[in-house]
């Protein structure tokens, strides 16, 4: 079995700058370091990509859809963490994965059986559970592989973070680790995707 560090791209699907999901992607590649997990993290700015288009794919990717659908090649696993916008995924998430998800006529998709965890923050009670689910539908379409526990659903998530948006919560960390350490496992039980 290989010992080479995870490459993990993490998503958040907040652009939002005190977003508490921007802060719980954070804390995730924290505590990794902390935890000392075998994952090198990279981070999609999935702000600066312009609504899908087909035009627009038709006369080339545009420079930060191609950025992004570098980072899904070249990365060996994904963490979305994701809010909930009117019971699903937010439209700047969905739109990510939109253009991410096109093949390109000479090879198929970059998320093509990728390995993924997913969790997610919000103020209220729902902690992002029907988003994570409608995500979890998503990738079932585009073959991509998902970690099925632990599920992290961070309800009140004003409560888990302190003032500056530091992790705060012990019993969210502990599962931020697990998660974390699942995502290790799977993604190394999968073997390449590339």
């Amino acid at each position: 079995m290989t010992t080479d560090p995870v490459r993990v791209l993490g998503i958040s699907g907040s652009l939002r700058k005190r977003s508490l999901n921007g802060a719980l992607l954070r804390a995730a590649i924290r505590i990794a370091t902390e935890d000392g997990l075998p994952i090198v993290f990279e981070t999609a700015d999935i702000g600066a990509l312009p609504l899908y288009d087909e035009d627009l794919r038709a006369a080339g990717w545009p420079e930060p859809v191609a950025r992004l659908r570098r980072s899904f090649e070249t990365n060996d696993a994904v963490l979305f963490v994701t809010p909930e916008y009117n019971y699903s995924v937010p439209g700047v998430l969905k739109n990510a994965i939109d253009w991410a998800s096109r093949p390109d006529g000479k090879t198929p998709s970059p998320m093509t059986g990728k390995p993924f965890a997913v969790m997610g923050a919000s103020s209220g009670m729902s902690g992002t559970m029907r988003a994570q689910y409608h995500l979890r539908q998503i990738a079932v379409f585009l073959d991509m592989h998902a970690v099925n526990k632990p599920e992290i659903f961070v309800r009140q998530g004003n409560d888990a973070f302190d003032a500056d948006l530091n992790l705060k919560d012990e019993t969210v960390r502990k599962l931020v680790g697990q998660l974390l350490g699942a995502l290790v496992a799977w993604t190394r039980r999968l073997g390449p995707q590339v």
